[in-house]
């Protein structure tokens, strides 16, 4: 035998022993699934989300509204210390009390299309032409000077469609996750300074001319979608954050693909295009701060150590917010209730504390989650998400686990990079199997809540999950409702999750950790700066 088949052995000799040193609580993993497969509460939870407090967009009354209830209904539960934790300021908000668009001339009809977020209030009902504006670099803007205002102005081409054949929902197959499986340790992106790429001096120029010309409306078509699907976001100011509370901003909306396509080929035709629209908005949240749901369940001789756990409360406002991301709110506060009723009915308590957490501002950068880090795990240098130095707490977080990529089942966990962790999950995962949760992979995952505390070196982690029609129909969409959630799938991710918060509080140590790459601190004697 050589040496480096002896080191194969002895690692694979480590790995197994370190997988069957690794405990699994099968009585208690008996409990959960009796009360999340078998006596689930996830689709009742989402519906009161959905149907009743949704769409749930920072800032608005209606998130206000879901935030009471979500309170009332943790403390209600059994939750201990449920309460609101402010971070901001995020500025103002915003709330849809009316719009309705429609086509006047050459013949009326109807127009799917919603206002993007933080458009003001139209003066009433207003009409105008529509004229497309076609231009590609700043010398174009010139041939449209003076011939914008009381015009609804297209901005996009026509894109065309393509008929669907085959299935828009979509689970995993073995393929793709043996190809997840495989994905080899993730490298650190490297960071560019996109100030000095001037690549978005077109798209500002472009902007400020829209304001100066002050148009009826600005009209876009979605990005993706058809069958009266829109997927629609905020709009975009003259200058700053829509946000911000004297941002100045034109009225926008988001139109079907079909019926945008339909307005500009008549328009090419040389027929003039008549609209009409009408939306009635208000700003809100005057004092401009927000806030995160937390609420715990105490440890024992551990407490001092916590287990988080959540998922972004707040949503876009086309829909109801269903799959993004009441599923995931849904799927927390339905493991948390699981783990109540399996402390309650096997008197078995965690050994770690169990905190909640469901944030606001996901869909606006990450605003609630990075705020929580802030005030708890680290200081930060302006403008940046690397950490300086770490408080004192970051040290007592053993994990957090997130979820926030639609209504598909679990099918295992991205790792970040943290090949620790592997043999502990497995374990765990293992015990699952017969709900098709079974792989690992190394892979990083983006866009949400876990980045935020894997940022300052807290082990954080978001499920593989099973696309169904996530990015393709329901993201950001005014199909984004309760009709398009599984509950099956929600009971089955509530349940493999409540183990994983379960064996987490109960392990002696905490989960391991990746090293953490900090931030210098820059040095405030100018003399010492290296010349």
């Amino acid at each position: 035998m050589n040496n480096k088949t002896f080191y194969l052995l002895v690692c694979l000799v480590f790995s197994v022993g370190l997988i069957a040193q690794e405990p699994v609580n099968e009585d208690i993993n008996k409990i959960i699934r009796k009360h999340g497969l078998d006596e689930g509460k996830a689709m009742e939870i989402a519906g009161w989300m959905t149907d009743v407090y949704g769409p749930r967009l920072t800032g608005s009354p209606m998130l206000d509204k879901a935030t009471g209830w979500a309170e009332k209904t943790l403390k209600e539960w059994g939750m201990e210390n449920v309460h609101l934790e402010s971070w901001g300021p995020f500025g103002r908000g915003w709330e849809l009390q009316h719009f309705e668009m429609h086509a006047k001339s050459p013949s009326y009809w109807p127009i799917i299309a919603y206002p993007k977020a933080w458009s003001p209030s139209t003066k009433g009902e207003v009409t105008g032409e529509v004229i497309y504006l076609q231009a590609d670099k700043v010398e174009d803007l010139e041939a449209y000077k003076g011939k914008l205002k009381g015009k609804f102005v297209l901005l996009d081409t026509i894109r065309n469609t393509k008929e669907w054949f085959g299935p828009m929902a979509k689970r995993h197959d073995a393929e793709s996750l043996l190809k997840l499986a495989n994905a080899p340790e993730p490298t650190p992106r490297p960071r560019r300074n996109f100030r000095n790429l001037g690549g978005f001096s077109f798209n500002q120029a472009l902007r400020q001319f829209l304001y100066d010309e002050k148009p009826l409306a600005i009209l876009d078509r979605s990005y993706k979608g058809d069958l009266g699907t829109v997927f629609v976001s905020a709009a975009r100011p003259a200058e700053g954050r829509a946000q911000n509370k004297d941002a100045k901003i034109i009225p926008q909306a988001t139109l079907s693909v079909e019926h945008y396509n339909r307005i500009l080929r008549v328009h090419q035709k040389g027929i003039p295009v008549e609209l009409t629209m009408e939306l009635k908005a208000q700003y809100t949240n005057p004092d401009e701060m927000e806030h995160n749901i937390i609420a715990e369940i105490p440890g024992t001789d551990l407490k001092d150590e916590v287990v988080m756990f959540g998922a972004h409360f707040d949503s876009w406002h086309t829909g109801t917010g269903a799959t993004d991301n009441a599923a995931g709110s849904t799927v927390m506060m339905e493991a948390a209730r699981i783990l109540l009723e399996t402390i309650k009915e096997s008197g078995v308590k965690p050994r770690r504390t169990l905190r909640l957490a469901l944030w606001t501002g996901e869909e606006q950068g990450l605003l609630g989650s990075r705020g929580y880090v802030k005030d708890h795990f680290a200081e930060f240098p302006p403008n940046s998400y690397t950490p300086q130095s770490l408080k004192a707490d970051q040290s007592k977080i053993s994990a957090y686990y997130n979820l926030d990529n639609g209504t598909g089942k679990v099918r295992g966990v991205y790792m970040q990079g943290n090949n620790a962790v592997a043999p502990i999950f497995r374990r765990w995962l293992d015990a699952f199997s017969d709900l098709e949760a079974n792989t690992l992979t190394m892979s990083n995952t983006g866009g949400t809540d876990h980045l935020a505390f894997d940022a300052v070196g807290i082990p954080g982690f978001q499920f593989i999950q099973d696309g169904m029609a996530y990015f393709n129909r329901t993201h950001h969409s005014n199909m984004d409702n309760l009709d398009h959630l599984v509950g099956e799938d929600l009971s089955q991710a509530a349940t493999i999750i409540a183990s994983f918060i379960f064996h987490t509080a109960q392990r002696d140590e905490m989960l391991p950790r990746k090293t953490l790459k900090m931030q210098e601190k820059e040095k405030e004697n100018v003399g010492e700066r290296k010349r």
